[in-house]
């Protein structure tokens, strides 16, 4: 999972793995070490009817209504977005990209945009 901060945006980009993991387990969560402190970000599966985000104890986390969550892993849908007060938020699949890059991409989404092999 990757987050994006922009602004007053929250993105989150899931892997195949991740959404699998979101859809089985309702939660993911990941992290950043950065020596003498630790910040989480975390998606979670909630009853509620929008997107939201709260932000404690180190941890961002965003929360997907369950009915967005069985859209989200079991279509072609590539992500959800909504606001939360003043906070814009987006949940996405998180496809290959079309260039080269050096991270390890293997578990992301085709990317619908890439030539289509014979």
């Amino acid at each position: 999972m990757k987050i994006r901060i922009k602004g007053n945006s929250l993105r989150y980009r899931l892997t195949r793995s991740d959404t699998s993991m979101l859809a089985q387990e309702g939660y993911v969560q990941e992290e950043v070490d950065f020596g003498s402190q630790r910040l989480f970000y975390a998606l979670r599966v909630t009853d509620e009817e929008q997107l939201s985000a709260t932000y404690k104890n180190d941890t961002i986390t965003m929360y997907l209504p369950k009915k967005l969550m069985l859209e989200f892993a079991n279509t072609d849908k590539v992500g959800f977005e909504g606001t939360h007060g003043s906070l814009h938020l987006l949940v996405e699949k998180d496809f290959t990209c079309l260039d080269n890059v050096a991270e390890d991409q293997s578990d992301n989404y085709p990317n619908p945009l890439a030539p289509k092999k014979k």
